[in-house]
């Protein structure tokens, strides 16, 4: 009980105490809120159309940005004190990332009907709300370099405030578009939420004018984008990937059920998103770069046997509390309307607990840089979630079968993770061995 008690206040309390956890409460309540308005308003078909804008907004910000953004934290880092080489990280990001997401923008400003046919049914006409995000996209882009930046500098006070308060602004503008406009308004807040925090972190820029003159076309290092893409496509994979296979799925809901019962799923990964913001930035900021100093098999073991020793009774607790508690939760972040979510938690909580045992585990494939072992399982994952999610929903006859596909993907996922990591986690490392030849 002690090394517990230890334990969670050397890693957890400290870090539950910060004002990062802060930014996790305020993400969750503007979350909240809007959902709220959006229930109200709108109801359930609106949230149907509404997932899908969220994932195109997700998969192309990331895409525009190149997945560059833990690259950038952790090279400001390491060059911070060395002007020349962090002359040539920001040049290179800065020039690289401006041009893809010039290119990315005016594709989207260009195909906005195609991508209007894509992500909503052909009777609606969204296309000028793509524009708007083509328009939107490159002050988000901005916004994230200049955050990744400040990160890699340790200003995690100021990234922290500068979030907190352009997610106030955004939940605000949200509440107010939806109230006056309805779905367009709740379509227009999510396409310009993200992009309006740019306007919050000026200040911080204007603080930091000095690097404006690091940036230089010169000092472009074609050496260091080759050094990094790789690590750069492994963040962007899943990145993308993952938004598109929900709006595929979400579609597919809608066209064989109709648009209630696609809000419904979506109500559910709502939920789903909420509660796991907060594991998330907890095991996200403390195990990856833990795993990245082991370099043995024997520390690999005790690090993850730690992590679940701890995590999985919380989980379990946690996850109980939520199931008791479903029926509260739907009244409190939606209406009347959306009783019949009840009957989708305990496969989306099933499913949850799995993801987060195979993500803890698979952290090592990006803590040691194993490109294809993440690409493959990644892919694998995504694949497998859009087949079991169609052939389930053709069995439970409605979005059960979606949340139970969930489920079940996420269950062959984690075994695939621990057959690839077999002998990491069950094997003989080279003093068993030794010791059993003698």
């Amino acid at each position: 009980m002690k090394k517990l008690i230890d334990y969670i206040k050397k890693h957890v309390l400290i870090k539950l105490m910060s004002l990062k956890t802060v930014l996790v409460f305020v993400k969750v309540l503007a979350g909240i809120l809007t959902s709220k308005a959006i229930a109200l308003i709108i109801g359930p078909v609106g949230f149907a159309l509404i997932g899908n804008l969220e994932n195109f907004v997700s998969a192309f910000h990331n895409i525009s940005v190149l997945g560059s953004y833990n690259t950038v934290v952790k090279y400001v880092a390491l060059y911070k004190e060395d002007t020349k080489s962090l002359s040539k990280t920001l040049s290179t990001v800065f020039y690289v990332g401006f041009v893809s997401t010039v290119i990315v923008s005016m594709l989207c400003y260009l195909n906005a009907e195609t991508i209007n046919d894509f992500i909503f049914p052909k009777y609606n006409n969204y296309a000028d709300i793509i524009k708007i995000f083509a328009i939107a996209l490159p002050f988000y882009a901005i916004n994230m370099y200049s955050f990744s930046i400040m990160n890699g500098f340790g200003k995690y006070k100021n990234m922290c405030q500068i979030n907190i308060i352009g997610q106030l602004l955004s939940v605000a503008i949200a509440l107010v578009l939806i109230y006056q406009s309805k779905i367009d308004g709740a379509l227009i807040s999510v396409v310009i939420s993200e992009s309006l925090i740019f306007l919050i972190t000026l200040v911080g820029i204007f603080n930091r004018r000095s690097l404006a003159n690091l940036v230089q076309v010169k000092n472009i290092s074609f050496s260091f984008f080759k050094k990094t893409w790789p690590i750069s496509i492994m963040a962007l994979f899943s990145a993308v990937l993952m938004p598109l296979v929900a709006i595929c799925i979400r579609s597919y809901i809608i066209e064989g059920l109709g648009y209630k019962e696609a809000g419904l799923w979506e109500a559910m990964n709502r939920i789903s998103r909420y509660y796991l913001m907060f594991v998330t930035s907890i095991v996200g900021m403390s195990i990856l770069p833990r795993l990245s100093k082991i370099n043995n098999v024997k520390k690999f073991r005790k690090e993850i046997s730690s992590y679940y020793k701890i995590l999985v009774p919380i989980l379990i607790g946690g996850f109980l509390v939520i199931y008791a508690l479903k029926s509260p939760i739907i009244s409190l972040v939606f209406t009347n309307e959306f009783r019949s979510v009840e009957d989708l938690f305990l496969w989306q909580l099933l499913g949850d607990f799995i993801k987060i045992l195979a993500v803890i585990i698979a952290y090592q494939f990006l803590a040691k840089k194993m490109f294809w072992h993440y690409i493959l399982t990644e892919l694998f994952l995504v694949v497998i979630l859009y087949i079991t999610s169609v052939y389930f929903i053709g069995i439970f006859d409605g979005v059960k079968g979606a949340v139970f596909a969930h489920f079940v993907s996420y269950l062959m996922y984690f075994g695939i993770v621990i057959l690839l990591l077999w002998s990491s986690l069950f094997g003989l490392d080279s003093n068993e061995i030794s010791l059993r030849k003698k």
